[in-house]
């Protein structure tokens, strides 16, 4: 595992423009509703941590940006993030959409509250 944004920062930059943008506002997204958080490589993608343990992975992909993993939540959290769904611990944003901030951040205050427990 390597820690800190450096490798964050070497990750994003072997992306083409348009994909490094979205993982870029991706990553400003979850700093602001996780303020504390910190960062690190995990699995190869970018994982963002609490007090050292791992909250949210995110990925650049050639069509889309992903976050894993997908946390339970109550039935207007399942509706808003349906669309985005692409299998049990995954949600997909398109790179041809405006980044759903307000989806992302409730995503990782749900992940972020898990771990505090």
């Amino acid at each position: 595992m390597t820690n800190g944004s450096a490798g964050v920062d070497d990750y994003i930059r072997q992306f083409p423009e348009d994909v490094r943008a979205v993982l870029e506002d991706v990553r400003r997204t979850i700093h602001k509703a996780l303020p504390d958080a910190g960062e690190t490589i995990s699995y190869q993608i970018p994982t963002i941590t609490l007090g050292g343990t791992r909250v949210v992975h995110f990925a650049g992909w050639k069509k889309h940006v992903s976050l894993y993993p997908v946390p339970d939540g109550d039935e207007a959290f399942q509706q808003e993030i349906a669309p985005y769904r692409a299998g049990k611990g995954t949600v997909r944003f398109p790179l041809d959409q405006p980044v759903p901030h307000h989806t992302i951040e409730r995503l990782v205050t749900l992940l972020a509250d898990r771990s505090r427990t």
